[in-house]
């Protein structure tokens, strides 16, 4: 069992990454399933119904969120009417209290193999109001029976993802890292249990900070004028991140993890 995780994709240079790598990817791999970080999809906040769809129809098979979940004013409909997007497990969010409970972490059936995804917010650094990350998982694999469970940990510091992978090692099949659109370098198995990483990085704009336009990011973080919303380029050098987990198809152990960054230049091309 050969699975795709996508880090979070940023914007219109991000859905052209996708784009041009998936269908590649999934036939040189093997891929039988595939999971994307949707939450920074549309214009860099949230993620909209019509690229929800975009997603499906190249082929990602489960969608997972983090801080911007609600970013979009069409998000609750995706929520209530669409399976395959993912709602952070542990979000205190009072306007998700009608949402079925198995939107926060779902159970996808593959070849007779039992799927299990769920998305996770972390604690330290971050501004949104959560359960605690640890008591909510626990209390989610408690009763789980699922063959392979797949957490996308969407989180701040490092510290805080190897923590939390290390507490579930061995009852977690993988905890991948997501927020920081970095790519780590320590994709790794711990203890031959547990897949991990602390950041699978994004798909987006390689030349731009985090996926966005460098000047509007400068003028916000660096000097402070909170006023300038950080903007989105149409069109650049395209990065592609993420990792393929490989599972054994009996037992489902970890066999091994692959980091994926490719990067495509758009003035090359025309060459």
């Amino acid at each position: 069992m050969n699975i795709l995780f996508i880090g979070d994709i940023v914007g219109k240079i991000g859905r052209k990454a996708l784009k041009e790598n998936l269908s590649f990817i999934k036939n040189k791999y093997d891929i039988d399933f595939s999971i994307a970080n949707g939450e920074n999809i549309s214009n860099g906040r949230g993620i909209s119904l019509n690229h929800y769809n975009f997603l499906l129809n190249e082929g990602i098979d489960c969608i997972t969120l983090g801080n911007h979940y609600l970013d979009k004013k069409e998000e609750l409909e995706l929520f209530k009417n669409y399976d395959e997007i993912i709602l952070p497990l542990n979000s205190k969010n009072e306007i998700l209290a009608d949402i079925a409970p198995f939107k926060r972490s779902k159970e996808f059936i593959i070849n007779d193999i039992k799927i299990r995804v769920t998305s996770v917010l972390g604690k330290a650094f971050m501004k949104e109001e959560v359960n605690d990350p640890y008591f909510s998982l626990a209390s989610l694999i408690k009763d789980d029976t699922s063959d392979i469970h797949i957490v996308d940990y969407h989180a701040e510091a490092s510290g805080e993802k190897e923590a939390m992978v290390y507490a579930f090692e061995g009852e977690i099949s993988a905890l991948i890292g997501t927020h920081t659109h970095v790519q780590t370098r320590d994709a790794r198995i711990i203890n031959n249990k547990t897949f991990y990483i602390t950041d699978v990085g994004m798909c987006g704009d390689y030349n731009g900070i985090l996926g966005y336009e460098v000047e509007s990011v400068i003028k916000r973080q660096v000097l402070g004028k909170n006023n300038v919303l950080m903007e989105l380029k149409d069109d650049g050098v395209r990065l592609f991140n993420g990792v393929i987990l490989s599972f054994d198809d009996l037992t489902f152990k970890p066999l091994s993890i692959t980091p994926l960054y490719l990067i495509k230049d758009k003035r090359k091309e025309n060459l």
